[in-house]
């Protein structure tokens, strides 16, 4: 069995103070991989992120905590809430329910590519788990480092696909890679 983990797939990041965002066609990827996983009656984790910050995009009880429409209708085998970038650090052990399934591998996709999908990425990894992550199923924005350069988002989807790669925690793939392992 092959679990789809969707991270984060909310109206909050439509919000403008997001800034400029990458890869336009990651949201009809991410219901790609939704159709065909339950299509093929694999395991679905829709996981939420509800911040504690006031005002957040995110801010859990407003309408940006919301799953974006490509969501609509879904009907996961597993939903629950984090307010931290990991998946396996929310609301539900996400490790002991997969461990319970007997999943050892897992399929993410998501927002943002460079925080939750890459930090959850690198946990599931750590756990021994196989990780695949659907790099064209993800998006993420422009973000300034501490001396005030600007990677683009592009720049940071690139890292993050070199850090997952390089440091063994995922295969980095694309979505119709992706949907091979069902076959």
């Amino acid at each position: 069995m092959t679990a789809l983990i969707l991270i984060d797939v909310q109206r909050g990041f439509d919000d403008p103070r997001a800034g400029k965002r990458n890869n336009p066609a990651a949201e009809s990827n991410i219901k790609t991989l939704l159709d065909a996983w339950t299509s093929a009656g694999q395991p679905l984790v829709l996981v939420r992120h509800d911040s504690l910050f006031k005002g957040s995009p995110l801010e859990q009880g407003t309408p940006g905590a919301r799953f974006k429409p490509e969501l609509d209708g879904a009907e996961p085998d597993l939903m629950f809430t984090k307010h931290v970038n990991s998946a396996f650090h929310g609301a539900v052990d996400l490790h002991q329910w997969l461990t319970a399934k007997g999943i050892n591998r897992i399929v993410l996709a998501g927002i943002q590519t460079n925080m939750c999908v890459e930090t959850t990425a690198r946990v599931g990894g750590n756990l021994g788990y196989e990780v695949h992550v659907a790099l064209d199923a993800t998006f993420t924005f422009d973000q300034a480092g501490p001396d005030g350069t600007v990677l683009t988002a592009d720049e940071l989807s690139r890292a993050t696909a070199t850090n997952l790669h390089g440091g063994g925690f995922a295969t980095v793939t694309s979505t119709q890679e992706v949907l091979t392992l069902l076959g």
